[in-house]
């Protein structure tokens, strides 16, 4: 009897000691088909690269059919920059992840793996389990990173926010038995290659630049309701960078090492750092920030990092039109924790009443932004009746005050299970009061009108004058990204003497002014849609954005040789 217990606890200390990784291993292990190229199950793979802090397998059939030589330079700098800054910084800032772990291996596990391409990698917390529970398991520390990206240089930011995720298991699951809330456990991961500088040393075409542009392109939408979208971490970066900006890294280091999750343990954070704002205060600054983003108009209303300080939200715009009187109705939805903003432009110099009208079954905050002529913003806050309704004046609209912003966001101070969608409605007139005032309008326009012939006119010439009715084009290439809202820009000049020369077809209005307005978004729209499998079908768009970024500018410069 003694002999087979003395066998039985040599077996179970054997069991418990991690069975060395070599580099030339081949073993199979289970993925997550929704992610694989093909949608496998399990793949086998070859080890071939052993760090002192991790072992990176690939995917033997992905491995087989691709240039080895480069690949493998990658991984061996993969496997340095893990060990020596990846690791250790994040491991410093938000906590160690389970070490050894369920494989009693130090080692993290990172599986080059063949994935769609929507996809840059993921991290499963099946294999943070035994077999006997989830027979999937891979039982290991691991990360699983699109082989597509091995050459990219985003592949670091890629390890580090997945990475993040597998401290996030320990910290929250492992420690407290508690699941972090999705948004908050992306946000955070999000901001890791911040915290690694990734986004400094070339910031276009970066991560962070990357994301940016998903949340210019659709800003509205809940930020804790997870869809899983690329805009749903568009949102995530943008909170994330403006939480950390105003609050510094302790709010997600605090937030991670409590039992709560979710916005209970960013408003944990906030009291632990003696900080009186709460998550909606917090919320609510952060839709007026990415609109004005300048601190001269309080601390809380800008981005410090380099990298975002020249972002401004460009809201779709509803137009008055600019003579007779006349009302814009709006009807929307919203829930909880989601930006709305609307832009309001036109008006003609009348007097402009705003009304506002909200679920009265909740609390709406409505700040909104005043733009007056020299660019300058006055900034407040609608008082709403009991029921939800409100409204102001402003005098003399689409003159002196040039354009009106409104923001409004549900109230909840009180963190509450409600993921319904709320009404809400707004109402914009403007009044024309005398004849006399309508007479002098109407003589405003007429000008208008005869310096918009004149203009026609002298386009028309210069098409006929040109050689084969085409403009020479003043610059050779664009260097920066380009978006609606740009105004006495060269570049966008630059961008709009290139569109007319592509034809009536691309850019029929031709005007070439600076500004970035609808009309030129309409026309590079139209342009990317043109060469849509160059521009669009590579980073998985089927229609035109009128965003000019790396994909748009590599097109027009290939043109423009």
């Amino acid at each position: 009897m003694k002999k087979i217990i003395i066998a039985v606890t040599i077996f179970l200390c054997l069991a418990g000691v991690a069975k060395a990784d070599f580099v030339g291993d081949k073993r199979s292990f289970y993925v997550d088909k929704g992610y694989d190229a093909s949608g496998r199950t399990s793949i086998n793979a070859i080890l071939v690269k052993s760090s002192s802090k991790a072992n990176i397998y690939v995917d033997e059939l992905w491995w087989n059919f691709t240039s080895q030589t480069n690949a493998q330079l990658a991984i061996n700098n993969l496997g340095t920059e893990f060990d020596n800054k990846i690791y250790p910084t994040l491991t410093n800032t938000f906590g160690q992840e389970w070490n050894p772990g369920i494989d009693k291996d130090p080692k993290i596990t990172i599986l080059i793996q063949s994935m769609k391409d929507n996809a840059s990698g993921y991290f499963r917390t099946n294999d943070e389990y035994e077999k006997l529970l989830i027979s999937d398991s891979n039982e290991r520390e691991m990360i699983y990173i699109n082989s597509k990206y091995i050459l990219d240089a985003n592949l670091k930011s890629y390890v580090a926010h997945e990475f993040t995720h597998l401290i996030t298991f320990y910290q929250k699951n492992e420690k407290y038995n508690v699941e972090e809330d999705t948004w908050l456990n992306e946000a955070r991961a999000e901001y890791a290659p911040t915290l690694l500088l990734y986004n400094d040393s070339n910031y276009e075409g970066s991560y962070l630049d990357k994301k940016v542009q998903y949340f210019s392109e659709k800003p509205d939408g809940s930020l804790v309701d997870w869809q899983n979208t690329k805009y749903d971490y568009g949102r995530a970066v943008m909170f994330a960078h403006y939480l950390v900006d105003q609050y510094g890294i302790n709010i997600l280091i605090d937030s991670l090492s409590s039992p709560k999750v979710g916005i209970e343990s960013i408003n944990y954070a906030l009291k632990k750092n003696e900080i009186k704002e709460n998550f909606f205060n917090i919320f609510s600054d952060w839709t007026i920030a990415v609109v004005v983003n300048d601190c001269s108009y309080g601390p809380r209303y800008c981005y410090l990092d380099k990298n975002l300080k020249n972002f401004y939200l460009s809201p779709y715009v509803n137009f008055l039109p600019m003579s007779g009187n006349t009302t814009l109705t709006f009807t929307d939805t919203t829930k909880y924790w989601t930006g709305n903003w609307y832009k309001i432009i036109g008006g003609g110099g009348g007097s402009l009443k705003f009304s506002f009208n909200g679920d009265p079954s909740v609390s709406f905050k409505v700040p909104y932004l005043k733009k007056n002529k020299s660019g300058d913003y006055t900034i407040g806050f609608m008082v709403l009746s009991k029921i939800q309704k409100g409204e102001f004046f402003i005098e003399n609209f689409g003159k002196e005050a040039i354009a009106l912003f409104i923001i409004p966001v549900l109230q909840n101070d009180v963190i509450q299970e409600d993921n319904n969608f709320h009404n809400l409605s707004w109402s914009a007139s403007i009044s024309r009061i005398t004849v006399n005032e309508d007479s002098e309008e109407i003589k405003r326009l007429q000008a208008i009108i005869d310096d918009l012939k004149k203009q026609i006119a002298d386009i028309q010439a210069k098409q006929q004058g040109g050689q084969n009715g085409q403009d020479s084009v003043s610059c050779s290439q664009l260097d920066s990204n380009l978006y609606f809202g740009l105004s006495n820009n060269n570049d966008a000049k630059c961008l709009q003497e290139f569109l007319k020369n592509q034809g009536t077809d691309i850019y029929p209005e031709g005007l070439v002014t600076g500004y970035f307005g609808s009309l030129t978004k309409r026309a590079v729209i139209r342009f990317q849609e043109k060469y849509a499998s160059e521009i669009l079908n590579p980073i998985g768009l089927f229609k035109g954005t009128g965003y000019v970024g790396v994909q748009t500018r590599t097109k027009i410069n290939q043109l423009l040789k």
